[in-house]
């Protein structure tokens, strides 16, 4: 037991003193100050804006993340594959080629959303008059993240966390002058972030054509790559993220828009770990596109060990949030917020799956099979819809986030199943070499 131990520790060991674990911290420190801001906010916004503004402002969100996979098709994951295939893509070209064909489609759903204002209204129980916003966002959501992938494959995270705090920041000073000071209520919330993401989505096109990231050239083929890539993970990100707000929908229309702004703020508590998932993925991702290439029998061992280590304290962190909750909420939010604390655990669990669902879906994007993604997460959101249904009418609005939880627990144990016979990795010999190498220290 004590050989076991110690070869454990020499992993998680040797993850801390890596390349790997400086640039995720540092992304980390990033989207953790990008979600210390809007804490911060917490109690001022919690006081000024009602469960039901803010259950508003949720539905509001949900409508962007709906929107968002059709404008933007994944051009960012495309772009990020193709850096790394300099034989076969110019990656100038093919920046320019999916950012201009990025903004036709999000005009195009403009002109829709236009059209289909009062049907939109009515399904989502959301003010027909600010649904031009929800395009207009998601549009320059894409562009953004466009910009942001820029830099995370030049592993530049100091200018992807500047960008993106900058962003955050100038966003919730936005809504400070326009909630607190104009008294503007929930409207003053989604205009400060649909002004804010349009300026920086201008921004970030300045930047791309600055650096000579983006070539004003249009090319087929490269679009034809990004689209096969993209198109399979519509359905793919649309059931990860009915997986993150179908939730809401549910409890907006079964309990109340009230207890849909209650589970918002639980969530935003909860979605920490969501938080230092990402930032770890983020730096991950390069990092094992690199030694995948190097096709290394020692090399897949050691990823698998880190994968393991990974997953162990992800789920510790998941389980010492939701232990702390109580004293977080306790000065974070307002009086008639307090009820929020009841999801974080659920919610804070259901991220640390999403986490380990990372880890081993990548390999999925490295063997290019992402149209198996498509079976595997809308097999997940169809699952999730089935158990909000009925644990919110067995449990309330607390059953959404016990539903969200499974769901991500099921989802992660299938896609790594998937992944493993795209893309086999040694889940099992990493095991057995561990155990040889402890045999033979003693």
């Amino acid at each position: 037991m004590g050989g076991r131990f110690t070869g454990v520790s020499k992993i998680i060991s040797g993850v801390f003193k890596s390349n790997l674990f400086r640039s995720a911290g540092t992304y980390g420190f990033f989207s953790l100050l990008s979600v210390a801001i809007p804490f911060l906010l917490l109690p001022v916004m919690t006081r000024y804006l009602t469960p039901d503004d803010y259950g508003i402002v949720a539905i509001f969100g949900v409508m962007v993340t709906l929107a968002t996979p059709f404008v933007g098709l994944s051009a960012h994951g495309a772009y990020g594959r193709a850096f790394f295939a300099p034989d076969r893509f110019d990656a100038d070209v093919y920046m320019g080629t999916v950012v201009f064909f990025v903004i036709a489609t999000g005009l195009a759903m403009q002109g829709l959303f236009y059209i289909f204002r009062g049907t939109l209204s009515g399904i989502f129980s959301f003010p027909a008059s600010w649904i031009w916003a929800v395009p207009l966002v998601a549009l320059s959501s894409v562009i953004g993240q466009i910009v942001l992938t820029s830099w995370q494959v030049r592993e530049a995270p100091k200018s992807y966390g500047l960008f993106q705090n900058g962003r955050t920041l100038s966003e919730l000073i936005g809504a400070l002058g326009l909630v607190v000071l104009l008294g503007m209520g929930w409207q003053g919330r989604i205009l400060s972030k649909t002004a804010v993401y349009v300026f920086f989505a201008m921004l970030g096109f300045w930047v791309m054509v600055k650096n000579d990231w983006l070539r004003p050239r249009f090319n087929r083929a490269y679009l034809a790559h990004a689209l096969c890539f993209g198109v399979p993970l519509i359905p793919h990100g649309l059931a990860g993220i009915l997986n993150t707000t179908i939730d809401r929908v549910f409890i907006s229309h079964m309990v109340g828009m009230a207890d849909t702004g209650l589970y918002t703020v639980g969530y935003q508590i909860g979605s920490i770990i969501g938080l230092l998932t990402t930032a770890f993925n983020q730096a991950y991702v390069p990092w094992l596109y690199r030694k995948l290439n190097e096709d290394s029998s020692g090399e897949k061992i050691k990823i698998v060990r880190l994968t393991y280590a990974y997953f162990i304290i992800i789920i510790f962190l998941a389980l010492f949030l939701g232990l702390i909750a109580p004293v977080l909420m306790g000065f974070l939010v307002g009086r008639e917020f307090q009820g929020s604390v009841v999801f974080v655990v659920w919610i804070a669990m259901g991220y640390a799956f999403s986490g380990m669902y990372y880890m081993v879906v990548n390999y999925i994007f490295y063997a290019e099979k992402t149209r198996v993604l498509a079976l595997a997460t809308f097999l997940g959101a169809m699952i999730n819809i089935v158990l909000n249904y009925f644990f919110i009418k067995l449990n309330g609005a607390v059953g959404a986030a016990q539903a969200t939880s499974l769901t991500y627990v099921l989802t992660f144990l299938f896609v790594w199943y998937v992944a493993s016979k795209v893309y086999p990795m040694p889940w099992k010999e990493a095991l057995k070499t561990t155990k040889l190498k402890d045999g033979e220290h003693r």
